[in-house]
Order: C-alpha cells, then sequence, then structure tokens
C-alpha cells in the first residue's frame, strides 16, 4: 500500500512515541505493530509496555490507562526516551495521564470519540480540553477514529463491539504514514493473527488503509516525517522483548551443552512470556511444565537438574519469596539451576505491571543460613539472551544454582537483537560423571570447587540428596561440627572463585577524575546517555555498568579508589549503594526511583548535578 507522498517530508534524528487509551483499546497490540515495522525499517529502537494491574481495570478512568512508548532512530537508542514526540490517545483517560510527558510543540493525536461529557467526567475533566484552550502548547489533531472506523467497515454489516475493537488501526495506519514506515508487515502480521478468521482480517486491513490514507489526503497534515535507518553492525537482526531473549538463550545453552532443557513455572506478570515462549520450543526438546504454585516449579526444577537435565525455574519478586527454602535446598544438592527474577514492584502483590530493582538483596542474601548464590542481571532487553547464557554455563561449570536478574522493564520492553554467529557463540562444557572408581559424591574440582554431575542410575555411583547437611565427600548425613564448617566455607569459596570468570571492568569515559556513576540492570541506558550527554558538556563523570553482583568484579574496589564522587542510579530505595558502602567502605550516594517506571535519562542527569552542585 506504500505510495509516494505529495506532502512536504521532514528528516528527523529521533522520535518518542507514546499510544495510549483504555486497556481494552489494543494499545500493547498497535505499539508492537508500530515496533515490528521501526525495526524492519532498520531503526535502532527501545519500548516501554505500560499497563494496570487490575484484569479489568475501570473503563475510562485513569487508572485503566494503557500506554505503550517506543524511541526509534538513525543513532543509537539506549532508552524509550523521556519526553514525548507525539501522544496518541484514545480518549480522555489517556490524555489525562500522558499530557505532562509530552514535550510543548509536539504532537497531539486525540481520538475525539470518547470526548464526550461521561468519559470526561470519568477522567476527571470539568471542562473539555481540546475546545477550552488548555492544548494550545502543542500540534493538535483532533481526529473521530470511532466514526471513521465505522465509515471504512460499513459495507461489512460487523457488530458494533467488533466495529470498536478496530479502531486502534485506524491510529496505526495514521502513524504508520505520519513516520513512513514499512506497510507490508501489517499485512503479514494480520494475516497471522486473523487466518481463521477471515472478516477481522478483512476488517482491520480496511481501517489499516482508512487511517493511512486519511494522513495522506487530509490538508490537517502538512508534512510527514521520516527517520533513516540506524548505521547498525551489518548482520540479521529481530526485534525481540527480554523475556524472549531469556528463553532463547536458556535454550541455545542446553543445546550446546547437549542436555534437555526443563522449566518449571507458575504464571506471574511479568515472567509469563518466558513460559510461553518455551513451550513453543517443544520441537526442540524444550520440556515446559506449567506447576500448581511457585514451590513446585521450583522443586520439580531441581528434580530435573538431579535427573540430568538443564533446570530452570522463573518468577518475579513474590514466587521468589515462595522460592527461597527451595534455593536452599539446590544449593546445599550442589546442582545446575537457573532461577530467573522479573523483578516488579513491592512488597506482597505491590504494583504487578509496574518496574523496580528492588529485589536485589533479596538475590544476595534472602536464604537462612550462609547460602550465597551467583547473582547476575541484564542490562537491556536483548541482552537477556547473553545473560541466560552465561548463568547456564556457569550454573553447569560450577554445579551452583544461579539468580539472572531482570524487571519488568528489560523483560517486556523490546530492541532489535544481531543474531550471534552460533560458531562463536561461547562454549559450555558439560560432563557426566560414569567412572566409579575412587569416586565421591562431593569430591570436588580442584579448579571449581564443583563436585560431579552424576546422572541416576549409572552403575555403581548411587550416592543420597536430601536437605540435612552433607559429608565433605561421601554426601552423607553429617552433624560434625567441623564438617559444617569446612561445607559452609566450600561453597562460599565456589561461588567466589567464578571471579576468576569475569571480564575486566570498563569505564565509560576517564579511568580517573571526579564523579563515577555505577549501574546494575536496567539502569544501563539511562544512565549511559545522561553521562555521555553531560560529558560533551565539559562534565567530568564516568560510568561504570555491573553485569555480576555476586561475585563483584575483582578490579571493581580499584576503580572506586581512583574517583572522588561515587553515585549509583537505582530504581529501588538504595540496595547496590549499600553493598559498594560495605564492600569497598567508599562513600556512594544513591540515586533513587521509586514509581514503578524506569529512570529517564534527564532524571540521572538532574541526580548527578544535584550531587555536584551540593
Amino acid at each position: 500500500m506504500q505510495q509516494q507522498t505529495t506532502k512536504p517530508v521532514e528528516q528527523l534524528t529521533s522520535v518518542v512515541i507514546r499510544f495510549s487509551g483504555d486497556s481494552g483499546d489494543g494499545m500493547q497490540l498497535t505499539g508492537s505493530q508500530f515496533t515490528t515495522a521501526s525495526a524492519q525499517a532498520g531503526n535502532d529502537l527501545a519500548t516501554l509496555p505500560d499497563y494496570p494491574a487490575e484484569i479489568r481495570a475501570p473503563i475510562g478512568t485513569v487508572a485503566g490507562v494503557s500506554g505503550f512508548q517506543i524511541h526509534f532512530g538513525a543513532t543509537d537508542i539506549f532508552s524509550p526516551g523521556d519526553d514525548l514526540d507525539v501522544l496518541v490517545t484514545m480518549n480522555p483517560a489517556g490524555l489525562k495521564a500522558n499530557l505532562k510527558w509530552l514535550k510543548k510543540g509536539g504532537i497531539l493525536l486525540v481520538n475525539t470519540d470518547g470526548f464526550n461529557k461521561k468519559g470526561l467526567a470519568t477522567a476527571g475533566y470539568e471542562h473539555n480540553p481540546i475546545e477550552d484552550g488548555s492544548l494550545s502548547n502543542y500540534r493538535v489533531f483532533a481526529i473521530d477514529i470511532g466514526r471513521m472506523t465505522s465509515d471504512a467497515l460499513h459495507e461489512l454489516n460487523l457488530p458494533a463491539k467488533t466495529v470498536l475493537k478496530c479502531r486502534n488501526f485506524f491510529a496505526l495506519g495514521l502513524v504508520f504514514w505520519l513516520f513512513d514506515r514499512p506497510t507490508d508487515v501489517i499485512d503479514r502480521e494480520l494475516q497471522k493473527k486473523f487466518s481463521k478468521k477471515p472478516e477481522l482480517l478483512e476488517a482491520n486491513k480496511r481501517v489499516f488503509r482508512a487511517g493511512y490514507l486519511y494522513g495522506e489526503n487530509n490538508e490537517i497534515f502538512p508534512l510527514r516525517y521520516q527517520v533513516p535507518s540506524a548505521n547498525l553492525p551489518a548482520g540479521t537482526y529481530r526485534n525481540i522483548t527480554g523475556n524472549s531473549a531469556v528463553a532463547i538463550g536458556m535454550a541455545t545453552a542446553a543445546h550446546m551443552a547437549g542436555v534437555q532443557l526443563y522449566l518449571g513455572s507458575y504464571p506471574i506478570t511479568p515472567a509469563s512470556e518466558i513460559m510461553q515462549d518455551l513451550a513453543a520450543l517443544k520441537r526442540w526438546g524444550v520440556k515446559t511444565v506449567q506447576c500448581e504454585d511457585e514451590i513446585a516449579g521450583i522443586c520439580s526444577a531441581i528434580g530435573a537438574s538431579f535427573g540430568g537435565a538443564l533446570a530452570l525455574t522463573n518468577t518475579s519478586g513474590p514466587g521468589i519469596s515462595l522460592k527461597l527454602e527451595a534455593m536452599g535446598l539446590a544449593l546445599i544438592l550442589e546442582i545446575p539451576l537457573v532461577i530467573v527474577n522479573v523483578q516488579r514492584g513491592g512488597p506482597s502483590t505491590g504494583l504487578p505491571t509496574k518496574t523496580e530493582q528492588s529485589d536485589l538483596m533479596q538475590a544476595l542474601f534472602g536464604r537462612h543460613g550462609d547460602s550465597p548464590l551467583p547473582v547476575l542481571a541484564a542490562r537491556s532487553p536483548a541482552d537477556g539472551f547473553e545473560c541466560a547464557m552465561e548463568a547456564a554455563r556457569i550454573a553447569i561449570k560450577y554445579m551452583t544454582p544461579v539468580m539472572l536478574l531482570t524487571d519488568g522493564y528489560t523483560a517486556q520492553g523490546s530492541e532489535p537483537w544481531l543474531l550471534p554467529d552460533p560458531d562463536k557463540l561461547p562454549t559450555i562444557e558439560r560432563k557426566f560423571q560414569t567412572n566409579p572408581e575412587g569416586w565421591q559424591p562431593y569430591k570436588r574440582n580442584p579448579d571449581t570447587l564443583a563436585r560431579d554431575w552424576v546422572v541416576p542410575g549409572t552403575a555403581g555411583m548411587q550416592h543420597r540428596i536430601g536437605g540435612l547437611e552433607k559429608d565433605s565427600l561421601t554426601g552423607g548425613v553429617s552433624h560434625d561440627q567441623d564438617n559444617h564448617e569446612r561445607m559452609t566455607k566450600l561453597r562460599a569459596a565456589k561461588v567466589a572463585g567464578i571471579v576468576r570468570e569475569l571480564p575486566k571492568t570498563e569505564v565509560d569515559g576517564p579511568q580517573s577524575g571526579e564523579t563515577l556513576v555505577v549501574t546494575w540492570g536496567s539502569t544501563y541506558g539511562s544512565a549511559t546517555m545522561a553521562v555521555r550527554q553531560l560529558r560533551t558538556e565539559g562534565v567530568d563523570v564516568s560510568h561504570v555498568h555491573l553485569r555480576w553482583l555476586n561475585p563483584l568484579p575483582s578490579d571493581l574496589g580499584d576503580i572506586l579508589k581512583r574517583f572522588k564522587r561515587i553515585l549509583v542510579p537505582e530504581v529501588n530505595n538504595g540496595q547496590l549503594v549499600k553493598l559498594l558502602r560495605m564492600e569497598y567502605l567508599v562513600d556512594a550516594k544513591g540515586i533513587n526511583k521509586i514509581k514503578g517506571a524506569p529512570f529517564w535519562t534527564s532524571e540521572v542527569r538532574a541526580g548527578i548535578l544535584s550531587y555536584l552542585h551540593a
């Protein structure tokens, strides 16, 4: 359907768009379709899905608003963006919830269909903002999308509810035209989604086309915009979410190790897509079991690991709380297990659809007894693949459970992912011990301190397992005081020894100086942009990002000592900052945000400047 426009075209380096409306307005689908098209157009991008915690949030209320934000551009994109260039809103509540993020002079596409007396009152408006002059700072395009959709579908005689559900594709078509997105992706996606419902396939095609042509033919739009392709490294890309990246990474790791991947899981937001993605890989030998609860999920994974599989269990904060005792069991058994925690706002049910980094202390210390686990965190959606591979490699090599932290933003956000060359992937060596001569269940590799992995039923190699303390060689139950201390220190030394595997810590910027910003997890993108912006303005500031939280890199202490000021942005009330103060006795300061949303670049920048000017 792409056609030559007769209107002027303005080129932009990057754009931030947010689609917003009721949770039933299809904003997540609209945003994901625009994202796919932008990836196909060669742009770098980052996204932020944002939706209500309640399954059926009150219609028309600010609490019920669903949004999807995408930042796409011709340069490196590290975050979903700060202020919006474009806000598309399907109802008054979407306008109320998101107008504060729209830049002055920004484009505001408003569906007037819902701006009636009831809709305005439900959203908390006393007067219609489209008519009262309160939107004068923006370029407002008020369009009756409901009527336009009905007109486009009047020949199909569809039920009113069906017509209503197609409105998002009119908005999508209009924005596709406005930013010159390739439309063939929509044809493919609609065919895939509605192949068994031809009437819906035709309806959405017509509405999308109507929105696209409305932009081209209506005089209210004086021009359209183009964002050139980004100069990305050559190769094959796909758009990927963090949850999908973790799923693919774990499946790849199992394949490379020559073992079956087993997932024992229980559905929980925002981690459920890992189970859904892995369930689709059964033809590759992946086994997924949706268990009756979180405890069954991890316990079944422990059984699978003991049986010779690469085992995985995934959840979010409340599920981790339920799995903690079983984590101790996996630790004392010394078997390979990957535990993925997709962090969300807490405590308790907290903010189940909102992001947070508040489980770091739980990951490091949240088990009874001296029970250290290796802990690493993904910095972006695509980084979930490498982190999952690394977690699996370490779990197998060191015979230990490993915790991988992501969060709601990295898990459900997306970015382009360069498909790796299989020949360049890290080797994952797996060896099942089969020789009973001189074998002891807890005899250790002198380099890694890992015990042998023995598949049950191997002749002459029967051994006892359970949660009671193990004899340091036989694995039999031991209540000996000296043995317990020895085993506690051995398990800790094994985890600490992983530090030998960690690469040299990279410092972005001067290697010493006034200020060092230290980040972990999803704060990477916004901090990277903030630090680089400040350096262009002459500010002496550098940046270190940590993938590994336990063990910490061996060179981190020396790096911290080379800077006068240590600042730590976190989406929590200050957890890594406490760890750095405790481990290295440095006067680290926190920059904290606990609002269910990732840091914007401007917030990290403001936090840094506030300390510099204090």
